[in-house]
């Protein structure tokens, strides 16, 4: 029997509900009638029920998503998608005369930003998806608690791995004694698309440029949460935005950061444009938030390519381009407040974990975003502290990892430990484009040559 994951209306509605809530609209109303008709909550971790519903269910849950949609929301006048009103509500947006373009960062620079993210995404790889006690439990087992290489099933019990199974798909490739190169990933193969993007159609691409290069070069099986919604909506004819919105709770969560690090690295000193290449990326997927969390990361990023920052002053200037009032502004100020007053990173995950664990799924992009910030602020922007932070910390572990890792490495003044790179061996596995193999020192060449472009 086919579940196909995270496309399924009943499945949707689950998630649909909670994202109601968070988004300032009342859905208590739809709630009852969908659990007096004997509606299941949302999947807690995967994407599918186990089992089909009946036809009435079915039908029940796409008409109740189309009632939710046009549910009036209190939050709309602060947390905007229209990247004009993002920009009137931003008091400090990055002007022109304060932002210089600076040139293009070496090679090397990039090449190092490009293996950090790998790096920080093959460390989370094996525990994604598994509870932060779970995470916790396996690397003390082996003694790489606080976390500080990468995971390994040597000498783990297996009463524990039975209660904690590291991730199907990755184990096989991302475990220590498994890595053998870098195994494909969706946190790679996004950032391979902006970059074929850019040089098909330049900085000046347009949301509908994104759209028809996914239908071209994404395999539809490698699209997950909103891309995939976005994915199916496109193939239904409908156009962005409305992608974005048609019958996608997913809209707020992580997928548009992580597609954010391209737009960062080929604008360095210029995170307004940075930000603006991620909205119309965002924007095929992703509404408000989850918008944010995309402008956000790539306004840190242009900022941290330079290399004439600290971590705090990017991770201020991130914070220009989000609506100060949004949930997600909120949420990364409160991280970084407890990144300050904590010197024990446990004690802000948990207190993360109490915030927003109640009420967010682990791959909403509130929580991932304001534990990325946490990770880097805490760490200094040292490389290993920050991936190890950053991946430590729960929820979605190889997202955060990627982009604290690149954000990290970009800091960074020495080349990266070899520990890291080495089992990476400079190849990347993707099925996105003729890229499958590549090194990573030919994607630094090819994004250096996106950036010194106009």
């Amino acid at each position: 029997m086919l579940r196909l994951t995270w496309v399924q209306p009943e499945d949707l509605l689950g998630h649909e509900l909670r994202q109601a809530a968070q988004d300032g609209r009342e859905p208590s109303a739809i709630a009852a009638r969908w659990r007096a008709a004997g509606g299941a909550e949302a999947p807690e971790r995967a994407g599918a029920s186990p089992q089909p519903p009946t036809r009435y269910l079915r039908l029940l849950a796409e008409d109740l998503l189309d009632e939710l949609a046009d549910l009036p929301s209190k939050l709309a006048d602060q947390e905007p998608t229209d990247l004009a009103r993002i920009k009137s509500l931003c008091p400090n947006w990055p002007s022109p005369q304060a932002t210089s373009p600076h040139l293009p960062p070496r090679p090397a620079r990039l090449q190092a930003a490009w293996l950090g993210r790998a790096v920080g995404c093959l460390l989370g790889k094996p525990v994604e998806k598994l509870p932060l006690d779970g995470i916790r439990q396996l690397a003390r087992a082996t003694g790489n608690w606080p976390l500080n290489t990468y995971f390994t099933a040597r000498g783990v019990p297996a009463e524990l791995l039975a209660a904690h199974p590291w991730n199907r798909r990755s184990a096989l490739t991302s475990l220590a004694e498994n890595i053998d190169g870098m195994p494909e990933d969706d946190d790679l193969n996004y950032p391979l698309l902006n970059l074929l993007l850019l040089q098909r159609h330049g900085k000046d691409f347009t949301t509908a440029d994104v759209a028809k290069l996914w239908l071209d070069e994404l395999p539809a099986g490698r699209t997950f949460t909103a891309e995939r919604i976005a994915y199916r909506n496109l193939l239904t004819g409908l156009e962005p935005p409305r992608t974005a919105r048609h019958r996608n709770p997913f809209r707020e969560w992580i997928g548009a950061l992580i597609r954010a690090d391209v737009h960062g690295w080929t604008n360095p000193g210029n995170p307004a444009a940075a930000a603006e290449q991620a909205h119309r990326d965002a924007t095929l997927t992703h509404t408000a938030n989850g918008v944010y969390a995309a402008m956000f990361t790539a306004a840190t990023i242009a900022t941290a390519t330079t290399g004439t920052h600290d971590i705090h002053t990017c991770l201020r200037t991130g914070l220009t381009v989000v609506p100060p009032n949004s949930r997600l502004a909120k949420a990364i100020r409160h991280a970084l407040q407890l990144a300050r007053k904590h010197r024990d990173f446990d004690t802000v995950v948990d207190e993360l974990h109490a915030t927003y664990s109640p009420t967010h799924h682990w791959v909403h992009a509130i929580p991932n975003t304001a534990l990325i910030a946490a990770a880097l602020i805490h760490a200094d922007g040292d490389f290993t502290g920050s991936i190890c932070r950053a991946v430590s910390g729960g929820w979605d572990t190889d997202s955060n990892g990627a982009t604290v890792g690149g954000i990290a490495a970009l800091l960074s003044d020495t080349a990266l430990p070899d520990r890291w790179t080495t089992p990476l061996k400079n190849r990347l596995a993707t099925s996105v484009g003729d890229f499958n193999g590549i090194g990573f020192d030919t994607l630094a060449r090819l994004t250096h040559q996106e950036t010194a472009r106009p």
